[in-house]
C-alpha cells in the first residue's frame, strides 16, 4: 500500500507537471484553457479561445511535453536495468557510452544524408545501430575471460565514450553543411519537435520499457550475484546482452529525437530507490514515472529561464547530474 501511495503520488505529480509546462511559455494560456481545448480535440466542443492558443496547445506545447516525457521514461528505465544488470549505481546510457555511440549514428545520418528509406526511421535505426556496437565494444573491453569488473565497464564506457563523442566532433568539423542545427541537438533539446517525432518514438520506448519490467523478477535475482542468479534458474549471460540490446534500442530512440541527454538514467534511478527499495517489480514503474516528470520539467525550464532563447536541455541535466555523479563517485571511494 504504502508503494502504492508514492506510485499515486508521482502520477499526480506527473500530471499537475505535464499541465503546468503545457500552460507555461512565451504567451502564457491559463490552465482551465489548456484542459479545455485538449478535452475539445478528444470529445468535441464549442471553442471559446482563440485559434492560435489552440495550434500552440496541440501542435506545440503537447506533443513536445509527451515527447520529453517519454524521452525521460526510457532514459530513467534504461539506467535502473543497467545498474541492476551491472550492480553499479554509476551505470546509465549517458556514463557507459551508448548515448554518445548513439548520437555518432544519427550525427553521420543527418550530415552524409544517407538514407534507408525509412523515412522519419531512418535516425533510429542510425543510432540504435551505432548505440549497440558502442555498448558491445564496452562490454568486450571490460570483459576479462568470463567475468565483467563492475569496475573496468564504467572506466570502458567513459573512454568509449570520449572517443565516439571525438569521432562526432570530426565529422561537424569536417562537414560543410550548416552546423547550428546539429550543435544544438547534440547538446540536447526538444525545440520543433511535432507529433510525428511522438509517433516515431512511442513503439521503441514504450516496447523497451515493457520488456524491462518483464524482466523484473531475473534483475531481482542478479542482486544477489551471478551464481546465486544461476541457482534460481537466471541465464546472466543472456539476460545481460538482451538488455543491452533493449538499452541501446531505447537510448537510440531517445537520441534520435532529442540529442545527447545525460545523467537522466543516473539520478532518477536512485530516487526512486530511495523511495521504494531496490525490487524492480516497483521500482522500474516508478523510475518511468519519476523519469517522465524529471525531463518534463528540465525542458520547461529549458524554454523559459531565458526565454525567448532556449537553453539546450542537456545543459540543465548535467547541471544536476555532475554533482550527483561526483557525490557518488565519493560515497563510493569512502565505502572503499
Amino acid at each position: 500500500m504504502r508503494h502504492g501511495g508514492v506510485f499515486a503520488a508521482l502520477l499526480l505529480i506527473l500530471a499537475c507537471v505535464g499541465t503546468s509546462s503545457v500552460c507555461i511559455g512565451e504567451s502564457s494560456i491559463d490552465c482551465g484553457t489548456v484542459l479545455a481545448i485538449i478535452r475539445n480535440a478528444v470529445l468535441g466542443g464549442e471553442p471559446f479561445w482563440s485559434p492560435a492558443e489552440e495550434t500552440i496547445v496541440l501542435l506545440i506545447r503537447v506533443p513536445r511535453v509527451l515527447l520529453a516525457g517519454l524521452v525521460g521514461a526510457g532514459l530513467a528505465a534504461s539506467g535502473a536495468a543497467l545498474q541492476s544488470l551491472f550492480r553499479n549505481p554509476m551505470a546509465d546510457p549517458f556514463i557507459l557510452g551508448i548515448s554518445n555511440g548513439s548520437a555518432l549514428g544519427a550525427a553521420a545520418v543527418l550530415l552524409s544524408g544517407v538514407s534507408f528509406g525509412l523515412g522519419l526511421f531512418d535516425l533510429p535505426l542510425a543510432a540504435f545501430v551505432c548505440g549497440t556496437l558502442t555498448v558491445l565494444l564496452v562490454y568486450e573491453l571490460a570483459r576479462v575471460g568470463s567475468r565483467v569488473s563492475t569496475h573496468t565497464l564504467l572506466l570502458s564506457g567513459i573512454a568509449v565514450s570520449a572517443f565516439m563523442s571525438a569521432c562526432t566532433s570530426f565529422l561537424l568539423f569536417t562537414s560543410s553543411e550548416d552546423l547550428h542545427q546539429v550543435i544544438f541537438w547534440m547538446m540536447g533539446g526538444l525545440a520543433g519537435r511535432t507529433w510525428a517525432h511522438v509517433y516515431m518514438v512511442l513503439p521503441f520506448i514504450s516496447a523497451g520499457v515493457f520488456i524491462f519490467v518483464a524482466f523484473a523478477r531475473p534483475l531481482n535475482a542478479l542482486m544477489f550475484g551471478e551464481e546465486s542468479a544461476h541457482y534460481l534458474g537466471v541465464q546472466a549471460d543472456q539476460l545481460k546482452k538482451v538488455l543491452l540490446v533493449v538499452s541501446s534500442v531505447v537510448t537510440g530512440a531517445a537520441v534520435a529525437v532529442s540529442g545527447i541527454i545525460g545523467f537522466v538514467g543516473l539520478i532518477i534511478p536512485h530516487i526512486a530507490r530511495l523511495l521504494v527499495g531496490p525490487d524492480h517489480r516497483v521500482l522500474l514503474p516508478l523510475s518511468v514515472c519519476a523519469g517522465a516528470i524529471f525531463l518534463i520539467a528540465a525542458d520547461t525550464v529549458a524554454r523559459t529561464v531565458i526565454a525567448p532563447a532556449e537553453l539546450p536541455i542537456g545543459v540543465i541535466t548535467a547541471l544536476c547530474g555532475a554533482p550527483f555523479f561526483i557525490y557518488l563517485l565519493r560515497w563510493r571511494g569512502s565505502e572503499a
